[in-house]
Formats: structure tokens, sequence, C-alpha cells
């Protein structure tokens, strides 16, 4: 490995967190079981918070980035090898872990997740953890009972990462998608994934009856707050909500009425800590049904040295879809 490389390095300034690049050499590594030569990373609602310094690291200093794929180097581990094709997403890193915004990162052998033959490297991090997420999301409601039918399936923050592989999957597998967004541009970028109707995120984050209308026979909620419980209380009996993100808030401003009068689920989706066979499965999934051609047309690519401007970006709702950070730039 080259001796001397960059990495985006979170660090204590003045009081506060920052993240700046810096160069590193393999001393600086942690010493676990297999080394990774990271080809990209990707931007993920996290990686914004914690390069713009929002105290996700937990210790100091910690190389930043949620994701990593890349190539195994070394290792001591008889599961891997040099040359395995890997991807790294969540387990910690960027917070308790050091992360994938480095040229280099030595990482636990568990985390690993072999990158399936239907995808490059570069895909790999264009999916990413917001990819992943997505698929368990997708796995979640269809293994409560959520299938296609007339009802319309949600997406809640439609044109984020999370958003545009969920209606990827949902659209894929039959579901009549709508997508909740903020932003009217977006409506061709998102037809074209395949929703067939929206609905406003001002319509959603209307604080309402703890019971509305049923509407919506399952949903992917990326924000939290005022609009998750706005969808639990129009979601039809027996239906079900995965949520994954809190971009609108953390709190849950709603009432026990849709669960208990309607039977309605809240489904927690952890992406960070979930056990190999879930991740595997979710894999599997985006592997056999998402297609290369839409994960083209919501991915950009970006170099690591913007990252600072990149992360502030994303927290104010500037990005669509998918951006992959080149590692190497």
């Amino acid at each position: 490995m080259t001796n001397i490389f960059r990495a985006i390095v979170i660090e204590e300034v003045d009081g506060k967190q920052a993240a700046a690049l810096r160069e590193l050499t393999s001393s600086d590594l942690p010493d676990n079981d297999v080394l990774v030569e990271v080809e990209f990373s990707s931007l993920n609602y996290k990686d914004g918070l914690a390069v713009q310094g929002k105290r996700i690291a937990r210790r100091l200093p910690m190389i930043a980035g949620i994701d990593l794929a890349g190539t195994v180097v070394e290792s001591r581990s008889a599961d891997w090898k040099p040359g395995d094709r890997v991807t790294v997403n969540g387990w910690g890193m960027s917070e308790t872990e050091q992360g994938g915004f480095t040229r280099y990162q030595r990482v636990k052998p568990e985390w690993l997740v072999r990158v399936p033959e239907a995808f490059s490297l570069e895909q790999a991090a264009a999916i990413g953890t917001a990819g992943y997420t997505a698929a368990l999301c997708v796995d979640a409601l269809e293994n409560w009972g959520v299938r296609k039918s007339e009802r319309e399936t949600l997406v809640t923050g439609a044109a984020g990462g999370v958003g545009s592989i969920a209606i990827a999957l949902l659209a894929k597998a039959g579901h009549r998608v709508t997508a909740s967004t903020g932003r009217a541009e977006t409506h061709a970028y998102l037809q074209a994934l395949g929703t067939s109707g929206f609905v406003t995120r001002e319509e959603l984050e209307e604080k309402g009856p703890p019971l509305q209308k049923e509407r919506w026979a399952g949903a992917v909620d990326s924000v939290g707050s005022t609009t998750l419980a706005t969808v639990l209380s129009q979601t039809v009996y027996g239906g079900a909500v995965a949520a994954c993100g809190l971009a609108g808030g953390a709190d849950l401003p709603g009432t026990v009425l849709p669960h208990i009068l309607r039977g309605v689920a809240l489904l927690g989706i952890d992406s960070v800590m979930a056990p190999a066979e879930r991740r595997h499965r979710a894999w599997n999934r985006l592997a056999r049904d998402l297609d290369t051609g839409l994960l083209a047309s919501m991915t950009t690519i970006e170099a690591m040295s913007r990252l600072p401007e990149l992360s502030a970006q994303i927290l104010a709702g500037r990005t669509r879809g998918r951006v992959v950070i080149d590692v190497k730039r």
C-alpha cells in the first residue's frame, strides 16, 4: 500500500468538531484484520452531519464516512483474501469506528459484504447505506404482508438516496408508488424511477387528526416527526410503515390510535448494526431488482476534496439521488 494517503478526518478545533482533508499513514489506521484499498465511498445524510461537525463522531480524531467499497489488500481472516471485492455499510463507522472517506482502511471481517457480480465497485458505492437501507425497508414491508395492490405505497423524502432506490425497488415489485417531495423540479426524475403519483411535503407536514382517510397500503419514511405521524394516520387497516430516518426530526407527535384501531405497524429499520443475514438478503434483492441504468440516472460522482461543500448541500436538501465519493480525488 502507499504509505501516505489522504482522508477526511474529524478533529476538535476550538471546542467544536471540524472535518478536513489530512494526510495519513498506515500507522493511523486501526489494527483490524482486513486491509481494504478503498475506491469509492458515498455521501449520506449522516455523513453530512459528521462532516459539518454535528457531533456524530464519538471519539477523535475520526476518519469520516459510513460507507466504503474497494478491494481486499491484506487479510488475517480465513473468510477474505486479497482481490476480494467488498463493501462495508454502517457498523459504527464515522461514529465509534474509523470510516470510509480514505484511500485505505482496516476493518473487521464480520463487517464485510461481498459485492454482487451484478455491480461494479462504483455501483456498490452508489447503492451504499442509502440503497441497502431502502432494500431493508422493502423487505420489512413485504415480510409484514404489504404487497402490490390497488392501494398506493408512499415514499417520503423521495428525491433523496433512500427514497430514490426505494421507489425503484417498489416499482419493480409492482407497487403503485406515490412520492412525497418538496421539490417539483424532481417530478420527472421520480417518474422515471417508477413513481405514479405525488403528494406535497407540506401536506404531510400539516398536523391533522390521529385517524385520517385510509390511503397508503404501506410506506417508506425517512423524514420522521409530524410527517411520520401523518403517514401512520393515513395507512390502511393492517398496513405498515418502515421508518428509517429523521431528517424532519426525532419526535413522533402522534397517538396509538392507528396501531390499536387499524392494526397499523411501525417497523423500525436499523441499517448500522443489522445482522449479516439481513444484509445479505438486502444486497441480493438489490442485485436482482435494481436496474443499473436507473441507478446511473440517480448517481453523480464527486471528488473527496469537495466533501465539506457537499455535506452542507445534503443537509440543506439540495442533493438528488446518490452522490458517490471518489476517494482518489
